[in-house]
């Protein structure tokens, strides 16, 4: 079959590999599309993958085409969004249902094979089916939707705050969805793009500005989430954040990166500084909220490329250019 992989930091190439073959408890999705995501380029830079060659791709969906001699829970022919997680459910962390800080682990396109590819693996038990009316291919924004989902879980908010966002790519927008849906009394949005800014007003958000301090806001927010990971907006986003009032790390910064706070400003307006790290317990009810129609496909996914352009969807993803890029392998152009 037909692969993306990255041979070593900083080197990508579509190649011909095998065919995955399925465990007794595993089935092999047909890949309808794969969504690619700023953690597929720390993986490019060596920071996340244990060790290279890999095939990337944690955002994808598809038809299941062959299973497992033990898989009776799925049926060839059925569609189906795939939750990237492989914790290992023995460790510390996993024994106190935290499998997002698994001492283990590990993910489908991060250190496992992935859907960068006509063809991919996963266990049955991280597949969610999908009814008729939901696209496969667009499918693949459950993923990082269950990421927010799970932000949220973290957040711990009442109804009516104000929140406020830095970052208006796919997971700063999924977030103005779900602060929506959530009951926030205001969600403004911070980007240095004027495209995803305009993306952002569309979908209803307050104020979509360059610079928090566009808006007048002299309290601060109640809620400051970073989407970015970029280190000058985490500090801005630090220095946003009301009395009594929380931030929330959930854009991936290069694991190195530091950033400055005043712990005094922290201990004096009891600020709760949080993280959210992937998925946890949040992949089905963000496939809930998917195919109920909280978000629409078409104004999240902006670009859809042929498998071999992979190398070029990078390019378009680190440039900025666009919102959520997809690549859809030739095996399957339709679904």
């Amino acid at each position: 079959m037909k692969a993306v992989v990255i041979t070593a930091p900083g080197q990508v190439e579509v190649a011909t590999v095998d065919d995955p073959r399925p465990s007794p408890r595993e089935v092999v999705v047909e890949v309808a599309g794969c969504g690619i995501c700023g953690t597929d380029l720390h993986i490019l830079e060596g920071e996340f993958a244990p060790s290279l060659p890999v095939v990337p791709g944690h955002e994808f969906a598809g038809e299941v085409v062959a299973a497992g001699a033990d898989v009776s829970e799925l049926a060839i022919g059925d569609r189906v969004a795939v939750d990237p997680s492989l914790h290992c459910g023995e460790c510390y962390y996993c024994g106190r249902g935290r499998g997002n800080l698994c001492e283990r682990w590990a993910a489908i396109g991060v250190n496992a094979a992935g859907g960068a590819a006509d063809y991919a693996v996963a266990p049955a038990a991280n597949c969610v089916k999908l009814p008729p009316h939901v696209r496969a291919a667009d499918a693949a924004l459950i993923e990082p939707l269950a990421c927010a989902v799970r932000g949220f879980d973290v957040l711990h908010r009442p109804v009516g705050d104000r929140y406020l966002i830095y970052g208006a790519g796919t997971m700063g927008l999924m977030n103005l969805q779900l602060a929506k849906n959530a009951g926030a009394a205001s969600v403004d949005i911070v980007d240095v793009n004027p495209d995803r800014l305009l993306t952002a007003e569309k979908l209803g958000c307050d104020h979509a500005v360059t610079r928090a301090d566009q808006i007048d806001m002299p309290r601060g927010w109640d809620v400051v989430i970073d989407c970015t990971g970029v280190i000058s907006a985490i500090e801005d986003g630090l220095q946003r954040v009301g009395k009594g009032g929380t931030f929330l790390q959930f854009g991936v910064a290069a694991e190195q990166a530091q950033a400055k706070w005043e712990p005094f400003r922290i201990y004096n307006k009891e600020i709760t500084i949080t993280g959210s790290m992937a998925v946890l317990h949040s992949f089905d009810r963000a496939a809930d909220l998917f195919t109920r129609g909280l978000i629409d496909p078409e104004a999240f996914i902006s670009h859809r490329l042929p498998l071999d352009d992979y190398p070029e969807a990078l390019q378009q993803f680190t440039a900025g250019k666009g919102r959520k890029i997809q690549v859809i392998p030739d095996v399957n152009t339709t679904r």
